[in-house]
């Protein structure tokens, strides 16, 4: 390797990209494309993987694995020059899509007749069809609920579109004419990947630029080894939940890191088995797949920030999941609601992650990214209108010497708030409050970061609310080294009004012309011991509106005085203390575990991919009803039993 050569070419190849994806952006048509940014448009080789990736627009971090399910799914011999093959289908493709509202685009770039690498692009798409606007009802359980899904195919084949192919997906989503444009937009991009790397070869010759782009790839694992060596070497494990739509059911998720000098494996095995729900994804076999690593990029990122942006940083790392899982679905799954699991399986990994660091790394952040979706006609002109309102996102986890980020969490920090004006013009919806809730912020040496709070007003006609991503209403985010849990989230119908009512979780709402919707998110844990908090910071918090006073007597011992930026304080009395587990990981986490330790869970789990999958979901409600009535832990005799009981044997 060419040191020069190599940070050239590196520099190059991040330059068009961010150049491409920046093209991509100006030019879509959705809100969720437009504001959110849920995009991306990037360059993979050919081998695969992407050797750039775009971090100041769209998704900042890569969040797919190689292209070449894709490319197999067409056949590379068969790609042409003009070529554009479209995917949305989760069980095809090498578990590059996990769900049918991403769009995946690949184009190959020749250069004089000869294939050098891919443009690759996808888009979240606002409708694909399906049983709801949007297309995700979180109480989907089959992928024909949630719209059109389309295996590898020509949507260009040299150049010319396959008008067919484009008129069945135009026929089965409610906004064919903004897909289009956003699809255009992404084709836009491409098209100047394919432009600046023939002027790159060109200038240095194509061996020259094939051997660059290995290059670039060998120094992000490089690098990212590096900041691996810095883990300790061990086996770490550890567990966490999501809720159903039912009262009080949940879904097991459990993790093992295995840190090896370097190299790096997380194991998902344990997890409960695929749902009867919206929130499964697949993740493929044995290479590292970017939703179950996403956690550790961003440590790479942090630790070694001059690692090139490609996946050459997850060469080094594996993840693994059973077929059948919910972290590793089968056909017939639902997945339009798999953000949610992802964010979860971050949390997990975190949780390990904090063990193979002295002093630990992160409290759990919010954990949750409420995508809110809104249908309505618009009644002056009578057409169907599916927007997007926001990334309902809420407080990061306090960390190792910072504290956590406020309405903000690191798994999808990088998804971006839609202007208000946008949420007013496109949608029958009136912002009546946007900020953060006061007196979320978990107690720490380094607190968590404070909720958010929404409130929607319905001045239309009626309409129907969808929010997929949306959690820890029960399960609050985890405090670690002493720090307190983090709130819960709360969704409340017309507060303080009349017909006042507290949804949980929202699946799919009707919102009547005059109604309310009020939306708090979870906020972060917090890091460490409340006491250590330095009483200034304590100040600082009463004086920004994060905390009250009554608030920082009561989380701190510390009582202020005075107002505005003159406000004083003193700790006067130690934090008021509450029961260990139940401040750390909250009460309903606490209690669950009182009787269902984790590894019981995870040994329940493993059973349950031993059973028909047809039977799974069944026969685990079943045993968990029979055995929740317990006061005391279960035991593996009583679970041999429960199994037994079933005839698939422990």
């Amino acid at each position: 390797m060419d040191p020069v050569r190599t940070e050239v070419m590196r520099n190059r190849f991040a330059a068009i990209v961010a150049e491409a994806s920046y093209v991509a952006y100006r030019c879509a048509h959705t809100t969720f494309v437009r504001e959110v940014q849920d995009y991306q448009v990037s360059i993979a080789g050919l081998t695969g993987e992407y050797f750039a990736w775009p971090t100041d627009s769209g998704t900042s971090c890569p969040t797919a694995p190689s292209v070449m399910g894709l490319v197999e799914g067409i056949g590379r011999d068969k790609l042409r020059p003009g070529d554009v093959v479209i995917c949305n289908d989760p069980f095809s493709g090498g578990a590059i899509v996990t769900h049918t509202m991403d769009i995946h685009l690949l184009t190959p770039i020749f250069h004089k007749d000869r294939l050098v690498a891919y443009g690759w692009a996808f888009i979240h798409a606002s409708d694909v069809g399906g049983s709801v606007a949007g297309s995700v009802d979180p109480r989907n359980y089959e992928i024909f609920q949630e719209g059109l899904r389309i295996s590898p195919t020509f949507l260009y084949r040299e150049g010319r579109l396959n008008e067919q192919l484009w008129q069945i997906f135009k026929d089965n989503t409610r906004i064919p004419d903004l897909i289009w444009g956003d699809l255009q937009a992404m084709i836009a991009g491409m098209k100047l990947l394919e432009t600046r790397m023939g002027e790159i070869c060109d200038r240095y010759g194509v061996e020259e630029t094939l051997q660059s782009i290995d290059d670039v790839l060998d120094l992000a694992d490089q690098k990212a080894q590096q900041a691996l060596r810095k883990l300790r070497n061990g086996t770490y494990v550890s567990h966490d939940y999501l809720e159903t739509y039912d009262a009080d059911g949940h879904i097991f998720i459990h993790c093992k890191l295995v840190v090896d000098d370097g190299k790096l494996t997380l194991d998902f095995e344990g997890s409960d088995p695929q749902v009867n729900y919206s929130m499964n994804f697949p993740s493929g076999d044995g290479a590292a797949h970017s939703h179950l690593g996403f956690l550790i990029t961003q440590y790479i990122r942090s630790v070694e920030p001059n690692t090139p942006v490609n996946t050459g940083m997850l060469r080094s790392v594996r993840t693994f999941a059973p077929k059948g899982s919910i972290v590793n679905a089968e056909f017939p799954a639902a997945m339009g609601n798999r953000a949610i699991t992802i964010n979860r399986c971050y949390d997990a990994a975190l949780a390990c992650l904090n063990q193979a660091i002295e002093g630990g790394l992160s409290a759990a952040g919010a954990g949750t990214v409420g995508i809110i979706s809104v249908a309505s006609i618009d009644t002056e002109t009578g057409r169907r209108r599916v927007g997007v309102i926001d990334p309902f996102l809420g407080g990061g986890g306090g960390r190792n010497g910072v504290d956590g980020v406020n309405g903000s969490h690191t798994g999808f920090g990088f998804l971006k708030s839609v202007p208000i004006e946008t949420i007013e013009l496109e949608t029958p919806l009136i912002v009546r409050y946007f900020g953060y809730e006061r007196d979320t912020a978990a107690a720490g040496e380094y607190r968590g970061g404070a909720a958010m709070r929404l409130d929607l007003e319905n001045t239309g006609a009626p309409a129907i609310i969808t929010c997929r991503g949306l959690d820890r209403v029960r399960f609050q985010p985890w405090g670690v080294q002493g720090g307190n849990c983090g709130g819960s989230a709360r969704i409340v119908l017309n507060p303080g009004g009349e017909g006042e009512k507290d949804i949980g979780k929202i699946d799919v709402l009707q919102l009547l012309p005059g109604d309310l919707l009020r939306m708090v998110s979870p906020s972060g844990g917090g890091f460490g011991d409340p006491a250590l908090r330095p009483v200034e910071r304590v100040v600082a918090d009463v004086v920004a509106g994060i905390i009250s006073k009554a608030q920082a007597l009561r989380d701190y011992g510390v009582a202020t005085e005075g107002d505005g930026f003159t406000m004083r304080g003193e700790r006067v009395a130690a934090p008021i203390r509450r029961a260990g587990a139940a401040a750390a990981l909250g009460e309903t986490r606490a209690r669950l575990e009182a009787v269902w330790p984790a590894d019981i869970s995870a040994a329940l789990a493993s059973e349950m991919l031993k059973a028909p999958a047809a039977l799974r979901t069944f026969w685990l409600d079943r045993i968990r009803r029979a055995l929740n009535d317990r006061d005391r832990a279960i035991t593996r005799d009583e679970l041999h039993a429960a199994l037994a009981n079933l005839r698939i044997g422990a």
